[in-house]
C-alpha cells in the first residue's frame, strides 16, 4: 500500500467516530470525523505531509498553513515533509482574531506578505474557516494559490464560488460515509 492508502486506513480506523453526534450545526449525525485524532498521531502525520504535498505538487507556494486549530499539525506536517525535498515550505497559523499585546499579529509565523501560499484544513464542511483564513491571509498581503483539506464534507463549492482553486485528498466517498 502507499501513503494514501495508509492514511485513509488511518482515518477510517481512528478518525470515523460511529454512534449518534450533534454536530455545530445543531443537526444530529450517526458519525463523526475527528481528524485531530490522525493529524496529531505519531505515525500518520508524516503521511498526512506527504499526501497533501503530493496532492498540490503543481501548485506554486512557498508557505502553508490557515486557521488555528484544525489546519495546525497539518501545516506542520508538510512543512516537515518538505525537508530535503528542494521545495522547502514554511508554516503559518492564522488566529481566529488579532492578539492585544505583543506584536498583535493575527498571522503567526514567517511574514506571509508578498508571498504565495496554500491555505489548509483538516476537513471542511461549509469552507467557513478556510475563507476566514483566506480573508486574513489576503489582508495581510499574501497570495492565496489554493486551498486544501485531508477531508472534504462538502466544502468544495463555497471555495470554488470565492474564486479558489480547491482540493480534497479524500471524499466522504473515498471513506465509505456515503453510497
Amino acid at each position: 500500500m502507499g501513503d494514501h492508502d495508509d492514511l485513509r486506513k488511518f482515518i477510517t480506523d481512528l478518525a470515523v467516530v460511529h454512534g449518534r453526534v450533534v454536530l455545530s450545526s445543531g443537526r444530529e449525525a450517526d458519525w463523526y470525523v475527528d481528524l485531530r485524532r490522525v493529524t496529531l498521531h505519531h505515525a500518520a502525520a508524516p503521511l498526512i505531509g506527504r499526501v497533501m504535498r503530493e496532492l498540490t505538487a503543481d501548485w506554486e507556494y512557498d508557505a502553508v498553513g490557515g486557521l488555528t486549530l484544525g489546519a495546525d499539525p497539518v501545516a506542520t506536517a508538510m512543512l516537515h515533509a518538505s525537508s530535503g525535498t528542494g521545495r522547502p515550505l514554511d508554516a503559518f497559523v492564522v488566529r481566529k482574531a488579532g492578539k492585544a499585546h505583543g506584536l498583535q499579529r493575527r498571522i503567526e509565523g514567517p511574514d506571509v506578505a508578498g508571498r504565495r501560499v496554500l491555505a489548509v484544513e483538516d476537513t471542511s464542511t461549509t469552507g467557513g474557516s478556510v475563507l476566514t483564513a483566506v480573508e486574513a491571509l489576503r489582508e495581510a498581503g499574501a497570495e492565496v494559490a489554493g486551498v486544501a483539506v485531508i477531508v472534504d464534507r462538502g466544502a468544495g463549492d463555497a471555495v470554488r464560488a470565492a474564486g479558489l482553486p480547491y482540493r480534497a485528498a479524500y471524499t466522504l466517498a473515498d471513506l465509505g460515509l456515503v453510497a
